[in-house]
């Protein structure tokens, strides 16, 4: 039976996150809280079904709040676990990006996110829907970055070389696509390199594609980048500077329809979903609660 104020935590553990050993983090969690009242629960992920796994776990620990151990693509699936319930997702920042981490300003040292995860506010944050099958939790798009994270999976060389190895090939290879953008308030026709369903404000590169971004206000934002320079393309991409506004077009949406003439490079939260002709997204409001920095309520 659980005490007064004590939480039932359940740590999901991508074992491959950061390039730490599978028990680093248990190990390192266990001696960080070991002092804590609280039950831990762990699971680490195997790559094997996880999302049945996890949701079968969480179904018999019956945790008060559940921890997603890794990056984007962990936070990502635990988020889409716990939509629509009580449960608060924490998370504890083991990636290369932690483009999410950073968007909500969650401390990136284990010791700090831990405190969050135990002492930390529920914020409502939202989701997007994408094509009835998918969530984004962070940054979906078409175009120019899809191609780079197509091209970053399949390369041999890891790091920021491989990454700028990627880069310099996307940018020589980059096509323009004719696009039809339907949002629930207008319609427009554009010739676009990249189009980008923003959920949050930041790549976990620290480009600013969409400085307007709120991850809480029921809203995300239809990122077109219509001009290609390439200085500034990679400033924005190695940088946390924003892309040059004259560029780039948003458009404010809860659902959104995509149309391109020909197939385009797509992706979700980092994953490459293969090439599209339509993409179709709508806003979940306030569909998962995420721990963030602030005084717990009584």
């Amino acid at each position: 039976m659980q005490k007064e104020g004590q939480f039932r935590v359940l740590f999901v553990i991508n074992p491959v996150s950061g390039g730490k050993a599978k028990t680093d983090w248990e190990e390192q969690i266990r001696a960080t809280i070991r002092d804590s009242v609280h039950e831990m629960e762990f699971f680490l992920l195997t790559g094997d079904d996880d999302e049945s796994s996890v949701r079968h776990h969480i179904e018999r620990v019956q945790p008060d709040r559940v921890v997603a151990v890794g990056g984007d693509g962990t936070v990502k699936l635990v988020a889409g676990l716990l939509r629509d319930t009580n449960i608060p997702l924490g998370i504890l920042p083991a990636g290369s990006a932690n483009g999410m981490a950073r968007e909500l300003e969650l401390p990136l040292d284990p010791e700090g996110a831990l405190r969050v995860v135990l002492e930390g506010t529920p914020k409502p944050i939202d989701l997007i829907s994408i094509n009835e099958d998918d969530i984004c939790i962070h940054l979906s798009d078409l175009g120019l970055n899809a191609m780079l994270v197509k091209y970053f999976e399949g390369s041999s060389k890891r790091g920021m070389w491989g990454y700028g190895r990627a880069v310099l090939r996307v940018l020589w290879q980059k096509q323009k696509m004719r696009a039809i953008v339907r949002t629930d308030k207008e319609l427009v026709r554009r010739g676009a390199y990249m189009i980008v369903l923003a959920n949050a404000r930041k790549y976990g590169t620290g480009a600013n594609i969409n400085p307007e971004g709120d991850v809480s206000d029921g809203l995300f934002e239809v990122v077109i980048l219509r001009r290609l320079n390439l200085i500034e393309i990679l400033k924005a991409l190695f940088t946390n500077r924003s892309f040059d506004s004259a560029k780039i077009e948003v458009l404010h949406a809860r659902t959104v329809e995509i149309e391109t003439r020909k197939h385009a490079y797509f992706q979700v939260d980092g994953e490459y979903r293969g090439k599209t002709t339509r993409v179709e997204a709508r806003i979940l409001p306030h569909a998962v609660q995420v721990l963030v920095p602030g005084k717990r309520e009584p």
